[in-house]
C-alpha cells in the first residue's frame, strides 16, 4: 500500500495542479493591503524575513516594493497611452543608469588581387551614450475613512492614480525633458538642417513657409521628410505628432487628388500618413514659426527607456490629516541612441 507522499507523486498526469505562485501571491496582497489602510506592516516584514514573497523588499529609505500584480497594473496603463514610450526601446535596469554603445562607423574594404598585398582598412568607431536613471514621484491621498470601508478596492485606486501621474509626466519628459533631474526629450538635443546634419544633431526638413506648410503643394513637406530618413530606418518608421497638427495633416492630397492619410481599418490600428503610422502624442509643439511640430523615425532605435523595474510606496499618516498620503516612486531615463534614426519637420522658410 503506498503511502501519502509516495500516492502524491504519483497522482494522474490529468490532475490538474496547485498554484504555486498563487500561494505566495495571496499572503504579499492580503498584508500590502492591509499595509495600505491601516499602516501595519508586520505581515510585509514577516513576508520579508521567511522569504515567503521574493518580490516584497524594504526600500532603505522606507516603504515596501508594490506587489506585483498593482505593478503590472500601472505599467499596463503607461505602456498604453499616446507616449513615446509605446513605440521606443524599453529596458530594464538595476543600476543608476544605462550605456548603450552605438556602432556608427563602417570597417574599411578593399579590392585584392591573388598577389597584390593587403592594405591596412578603416576602423568602425563606437560611441558612448549613457542614460542616468531619474526618480519619477507620486503623491496620491485618500480619508482614513474610505481606507476603513472595506469594499473600497484600494489596490486598483491607488494604481490608477499613481498611473495617469507618472504616464502625463513621462511623456512629456520623453519628449521636451532637459536631461536634468529627468529624462531628456529628443526635442532637447541640438537641430540643424539635414543637409549638415553630423552626429549627436538632429537633422531637419523645413516646410518652406513661416509657421505653416507651403500654399502650394503642402504635401511635398511630408515627402521630403520621410525620404531624409535613410531606407534602413524607414522601415520601420512612425509618424509623431499632437492632435491639432494631425486635424491639419489629413487634409492633404497629393497630385491626383488622394489623401495622404488614412484611418486605421481595425480597432487599436493605428492611422497612417504615406503609409507609415501615426502616433498622435500630446506634448508635441503645435505648428507656429520655427516649431518642430512632427517627427518621423524609427524610435524603437533612435530612442532609450530605461528604468527600473520596482515601484515603491511609503505610507504616510501624519501630514495631510485626516487623509492619508502615500509616496509612491520609480526611476526611469531615456536619451536619444541613435542620432540617425530620427528627423524632424521645422516650420520655417529654411
Amino acid at each position: 500500500m503506498l503511502d501519502r507522499k509516495t500516492a502524491l507523486n504519483t497522482a494522474p498526469a490529468g490532475r490538474p495542479a496547485l498554484s504555486a505562485a498563487a500561494e505566495i501571491a495571496a499572503p504579499h496582497q492580503k498584508a500590502f493591503d492591509t499595509y495600505l489602510r491601516t499602516g501595519d506592516d508586520d505581515a510585509l516584514r514577516g513576508l520579508v524575513l521567511e522569504g515567503k514573497a521574493l518580490s516584497t523588499a524594504i526600500n532603505s529609505d522606507g516603504g515596501y516594493l508594490i506587489d506585483p500584480e498593482t505593478a503590472a497594473t500601472i505599467q499596463g496603463v503607461l505602456k498604453s497611452t499616446a507616449s513615446i514610450r509605446s513605440i521606443s526601446n524599453v529596458v530594464n535596469v538595476m543600476a543608476n543608469s544605462y550605456d548603450v554603445l552605438i556602432d556608427h562607423g563602417e570597417v574599411g574594404t578593399g579590392w585584392g588581387t591573388e598577389s597584390g598585398p593587403v592594405t591596412e582598412t578603416a576602423t568602425p568607431t563606437i560611441e558612448r551614450i549613457s542614460i542616468p536613471l531619474h526618480e519619477l514621484s507620486a503623491l496620491p491621498k485618500a480619508s482614513q475613512r474610505l481606507l476603513d470601508d472595506s469594499a473600497f478596492d484600494i489596490e486598483t485606486w491607488l494604481a490608477d492614480r499613481i498611473a495617469q501621474k507618472f504616464a502625463r509626466a513621462e511623456a512629456d519628459a520623453f519628449i521636451n525633458g532637459t536631461g536634468v533631474g529627468r529624462p531628456r526629450g529628443f526635442l532637447d538635443h541640438t537641430k540643424v538642417d539635414d543637409s549638415l546634419w553630423t552626429w549627436g544633431s538632429l537633422g531637419y526638413v523645413p516646410t518652406g513657409a513661416d509657421g505653416d506648410f507651403e500654399a502650394t503643394n503642402p504635401s511635398d513637406a511630408i515627402v521630403d521628410l520621410v525620404y531624409a530618413l535613410d531606407a534602413e530606418y524607414r522601415a520601420n518608421a512612425k509618424f509623431v505628432m499632437n492632435s491639432k497638427t494631425a486635424g491639419a495633416v489629413r487634409k492633404m492630397k497629393d497630385a491626383d487628388g488622394r489623401f495622404l492619410w488614412s484611418d486605421g481599418l481595425a480597432a487599436g490600428e493605428p492611422a497612417r500618413l504615406m503609409g507609415y503610422p501615426v502616433l498622435v502624442a500630446e506634448d508635441m509643439p503645435d505648428i507656429a514659426s520655427g516649431s518642430y511640430a512632427i517627427a518621423f523615425g524609427d524610435f524603437r532605435a533612435g530612442y532609450t527607456v530605461a528604468e527600473r523595474p520596482d515601484l515603491r510606496v511609503l505610507r504616510d499618516p501624519f501630514s495631510a490629516k485626516p487623509h492619508v498620503l502615500f509616496y509612491a516612486t520609480k526611476r526611469v531615463g531615456g536619451d536619444v541612441s541613435d542620432f540617425a534614426a530620427i528627423k524632424l519637420m521645422r516650420f520655417s522658410v529654411a
